[in-house]
C-alpha cells in the first residue's frame, strides 16, 4: 500500500483554486447555529476508484435533507486521492435549485467526512464529481413528494383540432395536441406514435398531421418517479381541401452503392425514390420489389443485399387522388469479392564490404522487399525503421554510413490496409573511408521538431547527409532566443537555396524556432524531455523483465505497483553517447524500508542479445547502472555508485530522505562519468577497468577497459517492495 498525502495536500490547493470547491448549503438555505439537523440523511462514499462512487442512493422524499459525502480511509481511499460531490444546475433536464460542491480526501480537517444541508424538491438531481480524469463518477438522485413513494401514473389527454366537413373528418390537416398532469413526482415527459410507427416519439410541440387518410395517435406519459401511464389513443380522419388538380405528382428515382468494373452494385443497392406535386401536394410514395411484388409504404430509402438482377417499382399519389405512372429502376448486386486479410510478405539484404570480424567497413546498404501473393490486393508501401527511430517510407536502398551497431526494422502494407509484422536485421558498420556526416546533433525523428515545438515538416536528408533536424541545434546551450533565432535563418537560408525545403517549410519551421522557446531565461538549455507525464510519452518506453512501471495522475511513474520482479522500462528511440541526462526520484518503498533501482546508461539494443537469461541482462552486463539504494544494510552499493565498478557509501554520499524527490544528474563525457544528487557531486568515475565483483566474459567489452561508447537509456524495476518513482526525464547531447 502506497500513501502520498503530502503529495496530494500540495495538489489540493490548486484544485480548490482551480475548480472553485467548497461545500455549499443549499441555495438561499444558510444552516443557523444550533439548528436541528434534518430527519432525512443522504450518504455518498467514494474510495480509490475514479469511475463510480462506492455508494450513492437512488431515491429520497422531497423537504429537507442532510446530506453526507465522505471519501476516508474508512470507505476504501488508501492514496489519498480527492473526490467531489457536485449537483449540476446547468442541466434543463434536472433540477437545479441546489447548490452542492464538496472537495472531500482523507487528509483534510474532517479526515474526509463532510455534511451539508439542503432543501429537496420533487424532481431528479444530476450529480458528479468535477475532479478532472473523474467524469464518469456521476449518477442522478430521484426525489419524490413528501408522505411517501410516488406510484401513481401521470393523466394524460389529447385534443384534436382543425377545419372539419360534415362528416367530422379534417380537412387539409389535423393538430394534435397533448397535455399531462402529475401530482407526485411530477411529469418527466409525454411521448406519441403516429400509426403505425414503432418507436415512441418525445412529444414537445402539437402534432400535425396533413396525410389523406385514417390516422391513430397513441399517447402516454412518464413522472420522475418512473411511473407511466397506460396507453390512450386518439382516432381521426384527413381529407383533402377541394381542389381540381388533376395532375399526378412527378416521381424520380436514384440508385446509389460501391459498383464493381462491370457497374454491378457491391453487396448493397439503395434506392432513393423522390416526389412532387404542385398542385395539392403529395400524398403518399410506394414501392414493390419485383414485378410481382406487393406495393408498401416508402418511408425511406430501400436497401437491395440479395444478389442477383432486380427491379424496383414506385409511383406517388396526391392529396387529390391522382396517382401517378408506375416507373422502375433495374440493377443488378453482386457479392463482393473475397476479402484480402494477409500482410505481405517481406525480405531484406545488406550489402557491403566485411572485415574479418563480419562488420561492414565504411558503409552498409538495406534493400528490403515485399510481396503481397498472387490474389493479393498488391502491396501499397514499405516503410523501415533505422536503430528504433520513426517508421519512414522506404523507397530506395537505405545507406548506413554511421560507425556503431545498428538495427533496421522493417513491414509492409498493402491496399487491403494489412501491414506486416515488423522484422528486423542487426549490423554493426566499422569507420572506412567514408567519414561520417558532419552532424552538429542526432535527430532521425519523422518531422522537424525544434525544442518540443513540431514543425509538421519532413526531417528529410539535405546534401552533407545530416536531416534538417540535425542542423538545427536546439540541444545546444543558447545565451539568448536572438542568437538561437538568427543560427535557425542561417541553416534554412543555406537549405532553402539548395532546395531542400521550400518558401512555406522555411515559415514553418522558423516559428517553431520562435514557439520553442529556446534562449530565453527559464528554458531547459538544449535538454530534450523523454519522459514528461502524458500517455504518449509513456509509451514510447518499453517494458522488458520481470516488474512494471505504472504511470500516475500526477505524471510521475511509479514501479512495482502492479507486477514484481526484475526488469526495466528504457527508451529505445535513439542512443546517446555523451550526453547530461537529468531527472527526479522518490523512494517510496513502504514501512521502513529502503527502495532499490538505478538507472542504466549506454548498452546496446537489448533484443540484440537472445543468449541473455533475460533481455535486460543485455543492460546490465554492457551497460553502467547508477544506483539508487540508500538501505543502512545490504547491497554495499549505495546511491551514486556505478554498480560493479566503483563504490558510494552512505557515510559519503549521505542517505537520501524518504518521501521527497530528488534532482538526479548523470554527465557523462568519453568514458568520465560524474553523478549529481540534489546539485551536489557525489561520485566521479573513470572506466578504465572491468567488473569488480564477477569475471569478465570474452564478448564483454569492459575486458579492453572500456564499455560502449554510445547507448540507450533504462530505469531499473526491482521487486514490488522496492518502490520508486522517476518524473521529469529529460537528456541532451553534450
Amino acid at each position: 500500500m502506497i500513501r502520498r498525502p503530502r503529495v496530494w495536500a500540495v495538489l489540493l490547493a490548486g484544485l480548490m483554486t482551480l475548480l472553485g470547491l467548497q461545500a455549499l448549503p443549499a441555495a438561499g438555505q444558510p444552516r443557523a447555529e444550533g439548528a436541528r439537523a434534518a430527519a432525512q440523511v443522504l450518504t455518498w462514499t467514494a474510495d480509490n476508484d475514479i469511475d463510480a462512487y462506492r455508494s450513492a442512493p437512488a431515491t429520497a422524499v422531497a423537504g429537507p435533507a442532510t446530506i453526507v459525502f465522505e471519501n476516508s480511509e474508512a470507505t476504501g481511499n488508501t492514496t489519498g486521492m480527492p473526490h467531489t460531490l457536485t449537483f449540476v444546475t446547468s442541466d434543463p433536464e434536472y433540477n437545479s435549485d441546489v447548490q452542492l460542491n464538496i472537495l472531500a480526501n482523507p487528509s483534510d480537517a474532517q479526515g474526509g467526512r463532510h455534511t451539508a444541508e439542503v432543501t429537496l424538491t420533487p424532481g431528479r438531481y444530476l450529480y458528479h464529481c468535477t475532479i478532472p480524469g473523474h467524469g464518469s463518477m456521476r449518477g442522478v438522485l430521484t426525489v419524490t413528494e413528501g408522505g411517501g413513494e410516488d406510484t401513481t401514473a401521470p393523466e394524460v389527454t389529447a385534443k384534436v383540432t382543425g377545419t372539419q366537413n360534415d362528416a367530422g373528418a379534417y380537412v387539409g390537416a389535423a393538430t394534435v395536441a397533448l397535455d399531462a398532469t402529475d401530482e407526485g413526482s411530477g411529469v418527466d415527459h409525454v411521448e406519441y406514435v403516429l400509426d403505425d410507427e414503432e418507436v415512441w416519439q418525445p412529444y414537445t410541440a402539437p402534432v400535425v398531421v396533413d396525410q389523406v387518410g385514417t390516422h391513430t395517435v397513441r399517447y402516454r406519459a412518464l413522472d420522475r418517479a418512473g411511473n407511466v401511464s397506460e396507453e390512450k389513443s386518439a382516432g381521426f380522419t384527413v381529407v383533402a381541401p377541394p381542389s381540381d388538380d388533376t395532375t399526378p405528382p412527378e416521381t424520380s428515382a436514384t440508385v446509389d452503392g460501391e459498383k464493381n468494373a462491370d457497374g454491378h452494385y457491391i453487396d448493397m443497392a439503395t434506392v432513393t425514390v423522390t416526389a412532387s406535386d404542385t398542385g395539392s401536394g403529395v400524398n403518399t410514395i410506394e414501392y414493390a420489389l419485383g414485378a410481382d411484388g406487393a406495393w408498401q409504404p416508402y418511408a425511406g430509402p430501400v436497401m437491395v443485399h440479395e444478389a442477383g438482377t432486380h427491379t424496383v417499382r414506385y409511383r406517388a399519389t396526391d392529396k387529390a387522388g391522382n396517382v401517378a405512372a408506375e416507373k422502375s429502376v433495374e440493377f443488378t448486386v453482386v457479392a463482393a469479392p473475397p476479402q484480402d486479410t494477409t500482410p505481405p510478405a517481406t525480405g531484406v539484404t545488406v550489402q557491403g564490404t566485411k572485415n574479418s570480424d563480419g562488420a561492414y567497413v565504411g558503409r552498409a546498404t538495406v534493400t528490403v522487399s515485399a510481396d503481397d501473393g498472387h490474389g493479393g490486393s498488391g502491396v501499397a508501401r514499405v516503410e523501415y525503421s533505422l536503430d528504433a527511430g520513426p517508421y519512414l517510407a522506404y523507397t530506395a536502398p537505405v545507406v548506413v554510413d554511421r560507425a556503431g551497431r545498428h538495427t533496421v526494422a522493417y513491414r509492409a502494407t498493402d491496399e487491403a490496409g494489412n501491414t506486416s509484422e515488423p522484422l528486423t536485421v542487426s549490423f554493426t558498420v566499422v569507420s572506412g573511408g567514408v567519414p561520417a556526416p558532419p552532424c552538429p546533433e542526432y535527430d532521425e525523428r519523422l518531422t522537424v521538431i525544434v525544442g518540443t515545438v513540431d514543425s509538421g515538416v519532413p526531417n528529410r536528408v539535405t546534401d552533407n547527409r545530416c536531416r534538417i533536424g540535425e542542423m538545427i541545434e536546439d540541444e545546444k546551450e543558447w545565451t539568448s532566443q536572438a542568437l538561437f533565432l538568427k543560427h535557425v535563418r542561417t541553416v534554412l537560408d543555406a537549405l532553402e537555396k539548395e532546395g531542400v525545403v521550400d518558401r512555406r517549410e522555411y515559415r514553418a519551421i522558423n516559428k517553431a524556432a520562435r514557439q520553442s522557446g529556446i534562449g530565453t531565461p527559464g528554458q531547459t538549455e538544449g535538454y530534450r524531455t523523454i519522459l514528461d507525464g502524458t500517455e504518449e510519452s509513456f509509451a514510447k518506453w518499453e517494458q522488458v523483465g520481470g516488474g512494471s512501471f505504472s504511470l500516475n495522475p500526477d505524471g510521475s511513474i511509479t514501479s512495482g505497483t502492479t507486477r514484481g520482479g526484475l526488469g526495466m522500462l528504457w527508451f529505445p528511440q535513439r542512443t546517446y553517447g555523451d550526453f547530461s541526462l537529468k531527472l527526479q526520484w522518490r523512494d517510496d518503498a513502504p514501512g521502513t524500508g529502503n527502495a532499490n533501482s538505478g538507472v542504466f546508461v549506454r548498452f546496446p539494443q537489448i533484443h540484440d542479445h537472445p543468449e541473455e537469461p533475460r533481455p535486460e541482462w543485455a543492460a546490465i552486463r554492457f551497460g553502467h547502472e547508477v544506483q539508487v539504494f540508500d538501505s543502512p544494510t545490504g547491497d554495499m552499493y549505495k546511491t551514486g555508485s556505478v554498480y560493479g565498478f566503483d563504490r558510494v557509501g552512505l557515510a559519503g554520499a549521505g542517505v537520501t530522505q524518504k518521501g521527497t524527490w530528488n534532482d538526479y544528474e548523470i554527465r557523462v563525457v568519453d568514458q568520465h562519468y560524474e553523478v549529481y544528487r540534489n546539485g551536489v557531486l557525489i561520485n566521479e568515475f573513470d572506466n578504465i577497468g572491468g567488473l569488480d565483483f564477477s569475471p569478465p566474459r570474452s564478448d564483454d567489452p569492459g575486458t579492453d577497459g572500456r564499455r560502449y561508447a554510445s547507448g540507450y537509456i533504462g530505469l531499473q524495476v526491482h521487486g514490488t517492495t522496492d518502490v520508486v518513482s522517476y518524473r521529469d526525464v529529460r537528456i541532451k547531447d553534450l
